[in-house]
This record gives C-alpha cells, sequence and structure tokens, in this order.
C-alpha cells in the first residue's frame, strides 16, 4: 500500500473528482454502528478529522438550502445499513475510479491523460488513509463472480438509492477512526 499524506491525498482525490458531481468527504468514526457516522456525513454535520480535503459539488445547488443532506435523501439507520454492501479491496479501488463521471464504468477512465496503472495508484493512495483494515461498501450492485466483489465489465448499471437525483453511486470506507464516504450523482 502507498504511504499517504495531505498533500499526496488531497492531490488524488481533486484529480480524480475533477469532472463529477462529487461529494468526498471524511469524518471520525464514532460509534460501533458506523452507518450513524455515514448519516452525520451525509448531513455535512462533522468535520474531517485531520482538515483534509472535501469536495461538495451539490453544496452550491439552490436545492441545498434549508436541505443540508441534498443530494442525499433523509433515511434512518435501518434504511442505509442494508443498502451498503461490502466488498473487497480490489473492487474498492476499481469503484473509486468509476465513480470519476456518471454510469460507474471503468470507461470513464479514457477522461484522464494518465494511464490506468497511474490511475488505479492515486486510488491506491486514498484507500490508504484508511489503512489496511478498513472494510469497503457499496450501494453499486455489479455483482461479480465472488461474493464482495463488482464486476465492472457488465454494461448495466445497479445500485440502492440513497439520494434524490437519477443516479447515486458510492463507496464508503470505514476504519476504526475514521469514515470516508465517496459519492457522485446524475441527474
Amino acid at each position: 500500500m502507498p504511504s499517504v499524506d495531505q498533500t499526496s491525498w488531497d492531490a488524488a482525490v481533486r484529480h480524480l473528482y475533477r469532472d463529477a458531481v462529487a461529494y468526498i468527504a471524511t469524518g471520525p468514526r464514532l460509534h460501533e454502528d458506523w452507518v450513524l457516522d455515514v448519516l452525520a456525513l451525509m448531513a455535512r454535520a462533522v468535520p474531517d478529522p485531520r482538515g483534509w480535503t472535501r469536495v461538495d459539488v451539490p453544496e452550491k445547488d439552490p436545492e441545498r438550502l434549508g436541505n443540508p443532506t441534498y443530494p442525499f435523501a433523509v433515511h434512518p439507520p435501518e434504511y442505509i445499513a442494508p443498502r451498503l454492501k461490502e466488498i473487497d479491496r480490489d473492487s474498492a479501488e476499481n469503484l473509486l475510479l468509476a465513480l470519476t463521471e456518471t454510469g460507474c464504468t471503468l470507461a470513464n477512465l479514457r477522461y484522464f491523460d494518465e494511464t490506468p496503472e497511474e490511475l488505479r495508484e492515486m486510488a491506491r493512495t486514498v484507500l490508504a488513509r484508511y489503512g489496511d483494515e478498513a472494510t469497503h461498501h457499496t450501494n453499486v450492485s455489479k455483482q461479480g463472480s465472488a461474493p464482495g466483489t463488482l464486476d465492472f465489465t457488465l454494461e448495466s448499471l445497479g445500485y440502492s438509492p440513497l439520494g434524490v437525483l437519477m443516479e447515486d453511486c458510492g463507496l464508503v470506507v470505514v476504519s476504526d477512526t475514521e469514515v470516508g464516504m465517496f459519492w457522485t450523482f446524475a441527474d
């Protein structure tokens, strides 16, 4: 796993999601049931514990006025928990790359000047923040052949919506001390 510091993590996040309608945020893990920490992130109720980059493209949307969770819908933890399925680290790495544009596909890599391997290294840098023991969860259902894997060769996009827009796909990374959200939207 690559080493990570604020400069490398911020650069990777800003570069990968430069053209996406993205919400990228990390908050402290304060609860055994980390879904409660996800809800706090959706409500933008907690700061990044390290002060690192937060990307919040929907922040300037007029719909956000008076609705701090927009474009996420307000849901109880019982709604959110079953919609976030655990996936393996390799699938999480691919998902970070698929989330760079709408459609949640690795074909999005063609929009970058870097090679796929250089982009994967950025995804590894992003995940390195959370450590080797972190778990990875998604609302995307491109089920691979093995349990807990995603298959990005599948044409169809399936996901369990957590927001109010036409498409919302994301990754939640959970460590002992932090919870990260990487979410993109399309209308």
